[in-house]
């Protein structure tokens, strides 16, 4: 199983396309590509993971209310343009949890992940951020989805 650590995470620039709407509804399939292909056309260096940021909670926040980033990482300076935006990243040290598993199984990564930030006394100081090392499968009959899953945190 795997097991929570802490890390120190580089300033990054991220191109991203906002969404709102609930998190079992985000259109991946759509903003993924569309984010490749806008670097490619701009000739742009693009990282190799997707990345989401969740800036709403799922427990407190209407899903029609909830505000996803849908974004991947990019090099150099680029302009935002249209509905894709740019935002700097800043360096941070998080808490990580790798889940490599079924959707009904992501509360219980979240919730490892919070009793770990808890016991190493930590605190959360920004949004969920999840990077998708593959790209979701089905396995017997269930969606196995691959991410790792970062808190931005500081020390009390």
């Amino acid at each position: 199983m795997a097991t929570a650590k802490l890390e120190k995470r580089k300033a990054t620039t991220l191109a991203y396309i906002e969404y709102v709407g609930g998190y079992g509804s985000i259109p991946f399939d759509k903003y993924i590509p569309r984010l490749y292909e806008w670097v490619k056309t701009k000739k742009i260096m693009p990282g190799f993971y997707p990345i989401c940021v969740f800036h709403s909670d799922p427990k407190t926040t209407p899903p029609e209310k909830c505000m996803t980033y849908i974004a991947i990482t990019v090099k150099g300076n680029p302009k935002a343009e249209g509905d894709i935006k740019i935002r700097k990243l800043p360096a941070m040290t998080v808490a990580t949890f790798s889940h490599k598993g079924p959707g009904s199984e992501y509360q219980r990564s979240y919730d490892v992940l919070g009793q770990f930030v808890k016991e190493k006394g930590y605190t959360v100081i920004g949004p969920p951020i999840e990077i998708y090392s593959k790209k979701p499968e089905m396995a017997d009959g269930q969606l196995i989805i691959y991410a790792k899953i970062m808190f931005p945190v500081r020390k009390l």
